[in-house]
C-alpha cells in the first residue's frame, strides 16, 4: 500500500483522510517539524505538505528534501499565498487549501505517474515486470511470482526508483529502515533470492553497478555479475 504523510497541524485537512484511503493510500498525519527530520519521508510515497505552518523558506527546504528523496510532494496553499508557489519551488503539483478530496486524489495520482510511472491501475511497469500495488502482486510477461514481504519492498523501492543507483546502505536504510542492524550482505542475499524468481525468460531487470549498488531497468544485460 502507497503511503502519503499529512503534514498539517490544521484539524480541517482531516477531511482528506477517507477519500485518501479509499483511493488505496496508508494516510499518516505528521507536524511538519517531524518532516523536517527526515526519516518519516524516506518510507513514504507522496507529502500532502500544508504551507500554513511553515514560512516561505522553511516550505521550500521540506519540499526540497523530499524531492531528493524521490518522494511526490504536493503543496497545500491558501488562496491569499499563492504567490508562494514560486516556479523553482520544488513541488509536483500544489492545491488550494480548500481543494476536494476526489481532485486531490486526483493530483497525487497523476504526480506519481510522472515521477514513477504507477498508471491509474496502481501498476509499476519496467518492461516485462510489472508490480500491482495493491493487491503486492508481482508478474513477468503476465507470469505470477511468489516474493516474501521484504523482497517484494526491495524490488518495489527500486521500481519506483528505476534507473537510479543505491549502494547497499542506502537500500538498508530505506527498505529495513535506520533501526536494522544487519549488514550490507543482507542486501546481496536479497538481490540474489529477487534476482532468481523476476529473472525468468531471458530477462535480467537488476543491473549490479560494480563498487556502487544495483539500480533496476527494463532489461539489463545478462553478463552483469551477481552479487
Amino acid at each position: 500500500m502507497r503511503t502519503v504523510i499529512l503534514a498539517t497541524r490544521h484539524a480541517d485537512l482531516a477531511r482528506f483522510e477517507a477519500p485518501l484511503a479509499q483511493a488505496g493510500f496508508a494516510v499518516k498525519p505528521l507536524a511538519p517539524d517531524r518532516l523536517a527530520e527526515g526519516e518519516p519521508a524516506e518510507r513514504a510515497d507522496a507529502v500532502l505538505l500544508d504551507v500554513r505552518d511553515t514560512s516561505p523558506s522553511t516550505s521550500a527546504s521540506l519540499a526540497a528534501a523530499c524531492a531528493e528523496r524521490d518522494v511526490v510532494v504536493v503543496a497545500l496553499v491558501p488562496e491569499e499565498d499563492l504567490d508562494r508557489v514560486t516556479a523553482d519551488l520544488a513541488v509536483d503539483d500544489f492545491a488550494l487549501v480548500t481543494v476536494g478530496g476526489p481532485e486531490l486524489v486526483r493530483r497525487i495520482a497523476r504526480a506519481l505517474w510522472r515521477r514513477h510511472g504507477i498508471d491509474s491501475e496502481n501498476g509499476v511497469h519496467c518492461g516485462a515486470l510489472m508490480l500491482d500495488l495493491s493487491n503486492y502482486r508481482v508478474t513477468v510477461e503476465g507470469e505470477t511470482l511468489v516474493l516474501t514481504f521484504k523482497e517484494y519492498e526491495l524490488l518495489r523501492f527500486l521500481a519506483m526508483n528505476a534507473g537510479r543507483v543505491f549502494t547497499r546502505e542506502q537500500l538498508l536504510n530505506r527498505v529495513w529502515g535506520y533501526d536494522y542492524f544487519g549488514g550490507a550482505r543482507t542486501v546481496d542475499v536479497h538481490i540474489r533470492r529477487i534476482r532468481s524468481k523476476i529473472e525468468i525468460r531471458g530477462h535480467s531487470f537488476i543491473e549490479t553497478v560494480r563498487n556502487v549498488g544495483y539500480r533496476l531497468v527494463a532489461d539489463a544485460r545478462k553478463e552483469n555479475p551477481e552479487p
